[in-house]
């Protein structure tokens, strides 16, 4: 039987339509009790109901009513209340202590072209770049999402060429670690008042993905291996990479931004409630 005592977690929240043209809310809750995930729908007339700012990731919610299936593992909701209102993100003080450790990484590149390079566009772009997200949904979701992911890997990559047996220039790794995702401060965009995070309709004119974004940008300045590593750091095609990572006879180094950035987005602090 289900029980509306229980103190849930928001995972994530998204909209979307019907085939009737009307909207429908997916919101994906974990259980504070012991951290089973509940997949719940919320038809339009709910939606119209309830403050936006309840579906923040890392709100701890309660169902006040609702029709669960038989396994109890996916719920109709029809209310809900707030228990706890969670962090929107990172404070401007972290925001920008993170971009003070960013630039010192970016200063240590020996490359005075691909330095400048990465310098100007932190520079030129601090604003939207400290406080952007760095997903809608999967992982760093929150104010400051992309700063957070981005240092951790730099501090990740930092630790794997000290213990790597073969010499690789850090150059290349520094810069693709920085600019992998950057274009995310242009893919998306956060609601300040509800957490919520959709994506930038006139990007979506202009480019395909953030990855095309960088690689473009880096290509145009000549740093090739860096684009080509960024094209490649979703490994799959399937999964938005414009390198297939399961190609023949690719340089090593093309699949390491690849494992850093996976290695953030699964043990970083990949939700709002991981910041404290």
């Amino acid at each position: 039987m289900p029980d509306f005592s229980h103190t849930y977690e928001v995972v994530i929240f998204s909209i979307g339509d019907t085939k009737a043209g009307t909207k429908m809310g997916k919101l994906q809750l974990k259980d504070m009790t012991d951290e089973s995930v509940l997949n719940c729908v919320l038809w339009e007339e709910t939606l119209n109901r309830i403050d936006q700012k309840i579906f923040r990731a890392g709100n701890q919610v309660k169902i006040l009513s609702g029709s669960y299936n038989e396994k109890y593992n996916n719920c109709l909701v029809s209310n809900l209340e707030l228990v706890k209102e969670a962090s929107i993100g990172l404070s401007p003080e972290m925001q920008e202590k993170l971009f003070e450790k960013i630039f010192e990484y970016a200063q240590k590149i020996t490359d005075e072209k691909l330095k400048d390079f990465i310098i100007n566009l932190l520079t030129e772009n601090k604003e939207k770049f400290i406080t952007a997200p760095a997903a809608r949904l999967m992982h760093h979701n929150y104010l400051g999402g992309l700063i957070e992911h981005t240092y951790e890997c730099l501090e990740i990559a930092k630790s794997l060429l000290q213990v790597l047996y073969k010499k690789i220039d850090t150059n290349i790794v520094y810069a693709a670690c920085i600019l992998h995702d950057f274009g995310k401060i242009y893919e998306y965009k956060i609601d300040r008042e509800t957490g919520l995070i959709d994506y930038e309709e006139d990007f979506q004119k202009e480019w395909i993905t953030h990855s095309q974004w960088g690689f473009s940008m880096c290509m145009t300045h000549g740093f090739k291996t860096v684009a080509k590593m960024i094209a490649a750091h979703h490994g799959r095609t399937e999964w938005g990479a414009i390198v297939d990572l399961g190609e023949k006879d690719l340089e090593p180094i093309v699949y390491l931004i690849h494992h850093i950035d996976d290695l953030s987005a699964k043990f970083g602090k990949t939700t709002v409630s991981d910041l404290g």
